[in-house]
């Protein structure tokens, strides 16, 4: 039998919740990592991470007064969405999810995902390690046609510089483009860094969505990751419509230290979640601005 990761004392919401969250509020980042007898990894992955299971991930949500959650196909899935259609469903009507494709991967598999849930693909370039900005367009080329069929949105984990990078395609998108934790940029460089203000124009101009996600993966300025609030509060100013919060729970160790084997078994970096949601009032001061980041903003994006 498995031990969950909960069971285990790793996953825990930590300090509670001191605003008034809003009803319907989303998680618009979060991962399950599943009994891997039941759900294999993917060979190429560059992390093992531990069991992170629905049960997991509904006491947290309880602890955080957050409603609603959007599961995230991690790479150490490669293509296989099992885990995360397996969450949508233990969680129920209350969550969505977001898929890794491939070329290969047929159309029928689209539709059943749809049914389960599924509202967008995830272009994970990021871990994949692609920093050039032209495989970057060529990735997203080639997603935004088929996303277009169904009406679904493509999630990018990129650089900076990659997301610059492609900043035309994303102003001419056909479908919606969501950035990932804070758009890759890095708090310690500020709001003047090289690709920030294409990464504002696109906010600005509604042709994209900023997830204010995982901030320990912009900072590295723990608890309370005080100098992302300048990239936050700048993103939020360019266009509220267009912002979405989220965990990034169970905050795995990818890739983790150098020469740390991808099949050796990570414990999930310890982040305190209610600590991380409590920085959102410093971030957006307003609560009319916090419900349409974590409620309106994700209900339309999302589906709910």
């Amino acid at each position: 039998m498995i031990m969950s990761a909960m069971a285990a004392g790793e996953l825990c919401a930590g300090t509670a919740v001191n605003f008034q969250v809003p009803a319907h509020a989303c998680d618009c980042h979060t991962h399950i990592f599943g009994d891997p007898k039941r759900f294999p990894f993917f060979a190429g992955r560059s992390y093992t991470p531990q069991p992170a299971l629905p049960e997991d991930m509904k006491r947290l949500h309880s602890a955080l007064h957050v409603e609603r959650v959007i599961i995230v196909t991690p790479s150490v899935y490669g293509t296989d969405n099992s885990a995360t259609l397996y969450g949508i469903k233990a969680i129920g009507k209350t969550a969505r999810g977001i898929a890794v494709i491939d070329d290969k991967t047929p159309d029928r598999d689209l539709d059943e995902m749809h049914k389960g849930g599924v509202r967008g693909i995830r272009l994970n370039l990021a871990t994949a390690g692609i920093t050039d900005p032209a495989q970057g367009r060529e990735r997203f080329q080639r997603a935004a046609g088929r996303m277009k069929q169904r009406g679904w949105h493509i999630q990018i984990y990129a650089s900076l510089a990659v997301v610059a990078g492609i900043r035309e395609l994303v102003m001419e998108s056909p479908v919606p483009v969501v950035f990932d934790h804070f758009g890759g940029a890095k708090a310690a460089l500020g709001i003047s860094q090289p690709g920030f203000a294409e990464l504002l124009a696109m906010v600005r101009s509604g042709n994209a969505y900023v997830k204010i996600s995982g901030a320990y993966r912009a900072s590295d300025k723990a608890p309370d990751y005080p100098d992302a609030e300048p990239l936050a509060k700048a993103l939020i100013a360019a266009n509220a419509d267009r912002i979405v919060w989220g965990t990034d729970w169970p905050h795995p160790d990818s890739p983790g230290p150098a020469g740390r084997p991808p099949t050796q078994v990570s414990a999930p970096l310890p982040i305190d979640d209610g600590r991380l949601l409590n920085q959102l009032p410093a971030w957006a001061p307003d609560p009319v601005t916090r419900k349409k980041i974590l409620v309106d903003n994700p209900a339309q994006l999302y589906s709910f």
